[in-house]
């Protein structure tokens, strides 16, 4: 299925990138590291995995988003310039490439297993005594579970759950005569639902390898046990996704209410309407044209899958007790600059020397533990004050908050309970808080919390001081090893005060005066970007010094890409890193000829967001938790922060300045919206790899870290040497 060349015309016109294509270009740079030979084998499956979770994500929000226009007869218009009917088909004949692609990758790396003791099997691959383990294993554990579903005239179409596997039966009516002509009158349809609490593969232990047989394959053979006396015409695995997105409206119920609200609003996601079937080829004609009219869907819709429908079920493979240390490890996290190499170090008094900028996860997240852990036992601690957008399982973090408030300290956490498909984790945690005498507060009516601060209030002697930590990434120990992130760990009483004003704002009705180091949204975030870029724009027209390097997960919001596009007109050169979707288009003539835009996919998920600008070299950088997108300005509170300590600038220059330089893992973005792999010939060019780089980062690097020409450095102090600490293997990433 190829794009109407109309329609790829009218894409390539705009000046602007679809969101939802560009999001797909990202998830095929994910795609590319499973295609790379040189990740061991693991790696890749591991990959694979998560183009799979991203693509399931992507049809339950944003084409189920779609589906709310088109089913209530909604006007959209996309950033390609296409309506809604139109832009439905292009997206989904992208989709459906992108499924072909990632179903060669799989067959590629089937290839591959050799290099590795892995294999997967058919039931014809399997020894005798092996067979009769499945067959074993099915009669006992497999069948008592399974319950046909059937559909006809006498039962109503069952209601199928979302993303598991499901067996569509078609079978003949032994009730029924069957007449010349009218087969297909007498075929009834049913259903067997593969409970998601099995495993997907049953795996046999061989001397020299280990085969994993999909459980599919086993009920596929054993499935007339469910049919007796009935004759069975055909039997397709297949596998559906539900429109999933939804809308909080505002409301001024009672907490209870509202926490109910998004209860409701979680069970109502396995009712969503259809928006893709992953099925077997060959399937029954029958049956296929039967579910389309039922679920309203065409072709588009169906993606035929003939090698292993849900490629996220290869986590199984790849956590496999036998593979434990098969993949490869990151580097043990070095220390950050500014801290003290001893570990019994107080960390209340090293942040009371000095601004120390944590960059995850070359640096631990354990200073941050440790802060919270020290807090609450510390008996010179009054308050902590904590934003929780998402927590690990289990949380250090809140076992933390629990200690305090058991030691009488005034806790107050504002639990965003609305985070997507951490929705009911936070619920549990944040109910598990207030039962412990906790003031929580259940996010603020429409608006998502995603902004990361902490506040600690301690009694020292004759006065109070405050310790803040403000950061990019969420307070979750376990993805800080994988995701990249900063975080400011700060005595700055300009900080403090700003942060007190910005969780009286939340948690009261203040209305503060102008901050003094956060940019904050709703309020003026997108504004004051704005004007950060128009000042630059300004110096390039005056012939001063000018700049911009940008550092985000997405860029989408039109405003914003609009100054950009007059900043580069006027001749201001701007450096973007872009991990995800991004809607501006870079190197148009006469519109982005100065913009550079590149994306950075790799070992480790890209989660920094940092602003510089110039200033006409006196630069201003931000770094936290806000993307440039319409979300992040109108319906999230966020904040960015002023990095003021000219040694901890310097070192958010050198951040910026090695993701410019990364020549392995990162993309370059054209002008007609591809991206080309920006990989060297080692024997050519020495190969830059950040995700290794910053792991052996020094002071005389640091120090010479610059963006533009006849830029100076903003000064460094000397810091003290990196110590020996332990890591942790990464998991999945690029979510």
């Amino acid at each position: 299925m190829k794009m109407n060349e109309k329609l790829a015309n009218v894409i390539g016109q705009s000046n602007y990138i679809s969101r939802d294509l560009s999001w797909l270009k990202f998830n095929a740079r994910v795609l590319d590291q499973a295609r790379n030979p040189d990740r061991h084998l693991l790696d890749r499956l591991k990959f694979l995995a998560i183009t799979a979770s991203n693509l399931d994500e992507f049809f339950t929000i944003r084409v189920g988003s779609l589906y709310n226009y088109l089913d209530y007869g909604k006007e959209r218009v996309d950033y390609s310039g296409l309506r809604e009917i139109p832009f439905r088909k292009a997206l989904l004949t992208a989709v459906q490439q992108f499924s072909k692609e990632q179903l060669e990758v799989f067959e590629d790396l089937k290839q591959s297993f050799g290099d590795i003791d892995l294999r997967f099997v058919k039931l014809d691959d399997l020894t005798e005594e092996e067979r009769q383990k499945a067959v074993d294993y099915f009669d006992r554990t497999i069948y008592p579970m399974l319950t046909p579903m059937v559909y006809d005239y006498t039962h109503t179409f069952p209601v199928l759950l979302a993303k598991v596997l499901i067996f569509s039966v078609v079978t003949q009516d032994p009730n029924r005569p069957v007449k010349a002509g009218d087969e297909d009158e007498n075929q009834r349809l049913s259903f067997v639902q593969i409970p998601a609490n099995l495993p997907r593969f049953m795996p046999f232990e061989r001397k020299d390898e280990t085969c994993f047989l999909p459980i599919e394959e086993i009920i596929r053979q054993e499935i007339k046990k469910l049919y007796r006396n009935i004759e069975i015409d055909s039997v397709n695995l297949m596998r559906i996704t539900r429109n999933g997105d939804f809308t909080l409206e505002e409301s001024d119920d009672i907490e209870t209410d509202f926490i109910d609200e998004i209860k409701q609003k979680i069970k109502n996601r396995r009712l969503g309407r259809v928006v893709r079937v992953e099925i077997e080829p060959n399937a029954s004609e029958w049956m296929v044209n039967l579910l389309k009219k039922k679920w309203e869907v065409d072709d588009y819709n169906l993606f035929e899958n003939g090698q292993l429908i849900d490629y996220t079920s290869l986590w199984q493979v790849v956590r496999h007790p036998e593979f434990r240390d098969a993949l490869p490890t990151a580097p043990a996290p070095v220390l950050p600059l500014g801290m003290h190499r001893d570990k019994n170090a107080d960390i209340f008094e090293q942040m009371k020397e000095r601004d120390i900028l944590l960059h995850h996860p070359y640096n631990n997240f354990e200073p941050v533990i440790s802060l919270l852990e020290q807090a609450a036992e510390d008996p010179n601690v009054l308050a902590i004050k904590l934003t929780i957008y998402r927590l690990a399982k289990r949380s250090r973090v809140t076992d933390a908050l629990l200690k305090a408030a058991e030691n009488g300290k005034h806790v107050s956490v504002l639990f965003e309970v609305k985070a997507r498909f951490d929705e009911e984790n936070n619920i549990r945690e944040a109910q598990r808080l207030q039962k412990a005498g906790c003031f929580v507060i259940y996010g603020i009516s429409s608006f998502k919390t995603h902004t990361k601060l902490l506040l600690i209030v301690r009694s020292e002697g004759s006065r109070v001081v405050r310790y803040a930590h403000l950061s990019s990434g969420n307070y979750n120990e376990e993805t800080s090893k994988l995701y990249t992130d900063i975080g400011l760990l700060t005595t700055d009483e300009v900080y403090t005060h700003d942060i007190s004003e910005f969780f009286n704002v939340i948690t009261g009705h203040s209305q503060p005066n102008d901050y003094e180091y956060l940019i904050t949204a709703p309020r003026d975030m997108r504004k004051q970007l704005v004007k950060l870029i128009r000042n630059e724009a300004r110096n390039a027209e005056r012939g001063l010094p000018s700049g911009i390097c940008i550092k985000i997960n997405s860029l989408e919001d039109q405003m914003v890409i609009d100054e950009l596009y007059k900043a580069s007109q006027a001749g201001v050169p701007i450096r973007l890193i872009v991990r995800g979707i991004c809607c501006l288009r870079p190197h148009r003539k006469g519109l982005s000829e100065n913009i550079t835009v590149r994306s950075i996919v790799g070992d480790f998920l890209e989660h920094t967001r940092l602003f510089y600008f110039h200033n006409n070299d006196d630069p201003k950088i931000y770094g936290g938790s806000a993307d440039v997108m319409v979300r992040s300005f109108d319906r999230r509170i966020e904040s960015l922060f002023l990095l003021v300590d000219k040694r901890v600038k310097q070192q958010a220059i050198h951040i910026l300045d090695y993701n410019l330089r990364d020549n392995v893992n990162a993309y370059e973005l054209h002008e007609d919206g591809t991206y080309v792999s920006c990989c060297v010939e080692e024997e050519i060019e020495q190969a830059f790899n950040i995700h290794k780089k910053f792991f052996e980062v020094t002071q005389k690097e640091v120090m010479q870290a610059k963006l533009f020409m006849n830029e100076k450095p903003v000064g460094v102090e000397t810091a003290p040497e990196q110590p020996e600490t332990q890591s942790e293997p990464a998991e999945e990433i690029h979510k």
